[in-house]
């Protein structure tokens, strides 16, 4: 049976780089995808050390391990042709660099992952094959296929009194202070990108999550009109101008901030003096396990 380029399947639903998997192509070919072991959860990394004489094991901290996700189904081809060209195409979709897997749940979510196995592909005819995919993501978090930011200046005073001046003294002065409410939708601790910009000297993040915890990171050194640096905390490294690495100048008294799952983490941006062009960006996605 003919199937209709640009149709949607019945059933899962997810895109590995250029292919849409579980739709029908422009030349034709049904991507039919039938399994996704693997999008579930990650692996964990823990050790169990019995205790000597006593019932039990001592446990030691759990953390989440990379996530093998293996992806398979069928390929439906109108020609032979057209199948081979489908099965090339998802050699190249399987890259050995980083490319994005997005699985279209009733709440889309992605994962950037590298190929970690060989493609799987056997014909079952001239113009029908299986096909097994294994790629690895090793950040284990699902995201957000929205990409989420928000971008505020330093704080700044207005009103007061200005002299000379007489009494009653009456002073109307209002700071105003910009901050950020990231909100992460997801059930999962998110780690968030900030990129400070413009000039400004020891500019400092304060990240306050929805519990009260209070978590700062202080940058000892100045930035120049034209700078920018970006401070990754997953990766947790500062780069200068995109190549540069200044972490050294970086201090985290307190952890590095996360934007907490399920609720609004206020962020704030401070400085050791006032300038108007000095900017803070920061940018996340809701994250899931």
């Amino acid at each position: 049976m003919p199937y209709t380029p640009g149709a949607a399947l019945d059933g899962l639903q997810a895109t590995l780089g250029a292919i849409a998997l579980g739709t029908v192509d422009s030349n034709g070919v049904a991507w039919i995808l039938q399994t996704l072991e693997g999008w579930d959860s990650p692996d964990v990394r823990a050790e169990f050390t019995e205790r000597d004489g006593d019932h039990g094991a001592w446990a030691s901290p759990v953390y989440l391990g990379a996530r093998p996700i293996t992806l398979g189904g069928t390929l439906v081809a109108p020609s032979r042709t057209a199948l081979e060209q489908a099965m090339d195409q998802l050699r190249v979709a399987a890259a050995l660099t980083d490319t994005v897997l997005t699985v279209w749940e009733s709440t889309p979510k992605q994962a950037t992952v590298r190929r970690s196995g060989k493609p799987i592909m056997q014909y079952l005819t001239d113009t029908r094959a299986t096909f097994s995919v294994m790629v690895t993501a090793a950040d284990p978090r699902r995201y957000g296929v929205d990409l989420q930011s928000g971008t505020i200046g330093l704080p700044f005073t207005t009103g007061g009194l200005t002299p000379p001046v007489t009494p009653p003294l009456v002073s109307s002065a209002t700071t105003v202070s910009g901050q950020v409410s990231a909100v992460n939708s997801g059930t999962f601790d998110s780690r968030p990108v900030f990129t400070i910009g413009g000039s400004v000297i020891a500019p400092q993040v304060v990240v306050q999550s929805p519990d009260g915890t209070v978590r700062f990171l202080n940058y000892s050194d100045t930035l120049f009109t034209g700078d920018q640096l970006v401070i990754d905390t997953d990766a947790k490294t500062v780069a200068l101008n995109g190549s540069t690495s200044r972490r050294r100048y970086l201090t985290v008294p307190s952890g590095w901030p996360v934007i907490a799952a399920g609720g609004s983490t206020t962020v704030l941006f401070r400085a050791s003096a006032y300038d108007s062009s000095a900017q803070l960006t920061v940018t996340w996605r809701s994250a899931w396990l």
